[in-house]
């Protein structure tokens, strides 16, 4: 599936991060082309292989409390998965399309991010995020083969078994689409909410930011510069610029490399104040098209020019503030340049192509 032929009726198929960036891009916000193996290849490649069996032997008795089993037992599913082989169909189709992507990009063997995309990712009750592995900077198309393999091998990491089981989830009816979408050459990335995460003000949109790509940012790794910006007015309301000790980037091997920052650059704002009203107003569209508040993944990608170069990499429901009741706006005329109307979002932890171990 093109993320441009989405449509809503194929969100089962596609997955949560699918079905989002679809219907981004039918909605004209900036997403980097890419198209998503639904379902039924996973289902396909594992009925073939005849995984079920292995399957079922290794979830049985399986006590989420006992975490020796539980690391055990993911490790060999993961190792089956990882191994079996692909149907062929499936595998024939993928190449076919990362040549397409290729083409459609103008680069040959174009570098891609191939995600998971699990049917239960951004669902209203539970949240997913984090739980299923991301592959950065993937390049040709006997990579893409292996780097999808793994995202399915990526529904029996530790946390997303245990989860399941904490949820009620059936094990069985969770299954995994994978998102291939061109990379993007980041300046800065990060993440936006459209609330305020400390404390659920939906008047404000707040933007986590710091250079190169996000994972420093999503996982906790890096403390990133922080931004409360205005809703209605679009005036940046607060600013926090953080000592960013590094910076993942991109290597002179196409892998995603961790590298320190001198103090200069540091220290300096990863963003410029357009950048910063570009994110925001962006954020605004992606709630306003979705109707609730919003939790964002976008970067600043240097291959495109400065005044279109923000592009946004998922959306998703906030799935905390807005369980709770939402707090009340500031009374019009109390403090007409205070934040009038806001949003939030759970970190996307990732792994890289060169460091696998979201």
């Amino acid at each position: 599936m093109w993320f441009e032929s989405y449509w809503v009726g194929m969100k089962p198929e596609v997955g949560g991060k699918a079905a989002s960036l679809g219907e981004m891009t039918g909605a004209g916000l900036p997403v980097p082309i890419g198209f998503a193996l639904t379902t039924e290849s996973f289902r396909s490649s594992r009925d073939a292989a005849d995984l079920d069996a292995t399957l079922g032997r290794l979830l049985y008795g399986l006590d989420v409390r006992d975490t020796a089993m539980v690391s055990e037992r993911c490790a060999a599913i993961r190792e089956a998965i990882s191994a079996m082989p692909m149907d062929p169909q499936v595998e024939q189709s993928l190449r076919h399309a990362y040549q397409e992507l290729s083409q459609r990009s103008g680069v040959t063997d174009v570098p891609v991010a191939v995600r998971s995309s699990a049917t239960s990712e951004d669902s209203p009750d539970a949240s997913f995020a984090g739980e299923h592995d991301t592959y950065l900077w993937v390049r040709g198309a006997d990579a893409v083969v292996d780097a999808v393999r793994r995202c399915w091998a990526s529904l029996f990491t530790d946390r997303a078994t245990c989860y399941r089981v904490e949820m009620g989830y059936e094990h069985r009816s969770v299954e995994m689409a994978v998102v291939v979408q061109k990379m993007v050459r980041p300046i800065a990335a990060g993440v936006a909410f459209t609330l305020n995460p400390a404390d659920g003000d939906r008047s404000v949109i707040a933007v986590d930011a710091a250079w190169g790509f996000g994972e420093g940012v999503v996982s906790g790794e890096i403390t990133p510069d922080n931004y409360l910006i205005d809703k209605v007015l679009f005036e940046i309301t607060k600013r926090k610029v953080s000592r960013k000790e590094v910076e993942f980037t991109l290597s002179d091997h196409d892998g995603v490399v961790k590298v320190p920052l001198d103090d200069e650059r540091g220290s300096a704002p990863c963003l410029t104040d357009a950048q910063l009203k570009a994110i925001a107003r962006l954020a605004r569209t992606a709630e306003k098209h979705y109707g609730c508040p919003q939790d964002i993944e976008w970067a600043v990608d240097a291959d495109l020019p400065e005044e279109h170069n923000v592009v946004l990499l998922q959306s998703r429901p906030e799935t905390v503030w807005s369980k709770k009741e939402a707090p009340k706006s500031p009374v019009a005329g109390a403090d007409m340049m205070s934040s009038i109307v806001s949003t939030l979002m759970n970190p996307l932890h990732t792994r890289t192509s060169s460091s696998p171990g979201n």
